[in-house]
């Protein structure tokens, strides 16, 4: 009895405290965003971030275009500015037959943390990444990014 009181206990302080989200749509994506946070959509570039603005998952989506999949790792590297060697870039075979590719970057300039991923089927490429500052980079903020980037589906 003592042990069913207490996982009923565990269970309610835990579903208390959990992270309400809402899920914002398009027509191609989905992504589960936490309440209370912000997104603008501006010329198709999604922005997703905390009251705070101490960072921000942007989501962009190419349809037409011509990238050869040789050519996708010097792409992501370029985007940053970056020297780091393609190997770095890690990349497998995804669900709905695209090619994922995910890169972990640090800037050392604007001591932000910058995480990746590319999807990339055909002549459609989507661009999910996260920004945050260093400090913030930590705990709570770490999570709830984390969980939201990874929310991100492909329709279809």
């Amino acid at each position: 009895m003592k042990k069913g009181i207490l996982v009923l206990t565990f269970l309610a302080g835990f579903f208390a405290f959990a992270q309400k989200v809402t899920t914002y749509d398009t027509q191609n994506y989905t992504i589960q965003v936490p309440d209370g946070w912000k997104s603008t959509n501006d010329n198709d570039i999604v922005n997703i971030f905390p009251t705070s603005e101490i960072g921000a998952i942007t989501i962009s989506e190419y349809h037409d275009l011509i990238l050869p999949k040789e050519k996708t790792k010097k792409f992501i590297l370029a985007l940053y500015k970056s020297s780091d060697d393609e190997s770095k870039i890690k990349s497998n075979k995804g669900k709905k037959g695209y090619t994922e590719y995910f890169y972990e970057y640090f800037d050392e300039k604007d001591k932000l943390f910058w995480i990746t991923k590319v999807f990339q089927k055909d002549k459609d490429l989507y661009l999910i990444s996260i920004n945050c500052g260093q400090k913030f980079w930590n705990g709570n903020y770490m999570s709830l990014f984390n969980e939201t980037f990874n929310s991100f589906k492909i329709k279809k």
